[in-house]
């Protein structure tokens, strides 16, 4: 995240960010190797939120993202979130992210926990159930 965002605004976490109880943390792949990857921070108990979702470059357009993002929308609900938010970046790089969670509902919002107004950031939320 450091190529294409400045620092202070890279809210990606690191492996101790990962390695905390309100986070789980899951990867996709296959024989080739891991391919990709996703966490669901709790941010309240009907509230979380979706970070550090990556796929690899040379796996992308097959579906992984899509298959990360309904996992974790899935397990949202198993949870009983009625809400799951995210921050991605505003930059173009992000755009098919932005894309992808547009088409499962998501929408522009602003900033939500410790987050602050951010010209290169993006905060997205959907309601779930809706």
């Amino acid at each position: 995240m450091f190529a294409t965002s400045p620092a202070e605004s890279v809210h990606a976490l690191d492996v101790s960010g990962l390695a905390v109880p309100e986070v789980t943390f899951w990867t996709i792949g296959d024989a080739d190797g891991l391919h990709g990857c996703v966490a669901l921070k709790e941010l309240g108990p009907e509230h979380g939120e979706l970070k550090s979702m990556r796929t690899d470059a040379a796996a992308r357009g097959r579906g992984l993202g899509a298959r990360l993002l309904e996992h974790v929308l899935a397990e949202s609900a198993r949870r009983g979130y009625r809400r799951v938010s995210l921050e991605t970046g505003s930059q173009e790089f992000f755009r098919p992210a932005r894309t992808l969670y547009a088409k499962y509902g998501f929408e522009v919002c602003g900033p939500f926990g410790d987050y602050v107004l951010d010209p290169n950031s993006v905060f997205m939320t959907l309601e779930l159930g809706r």
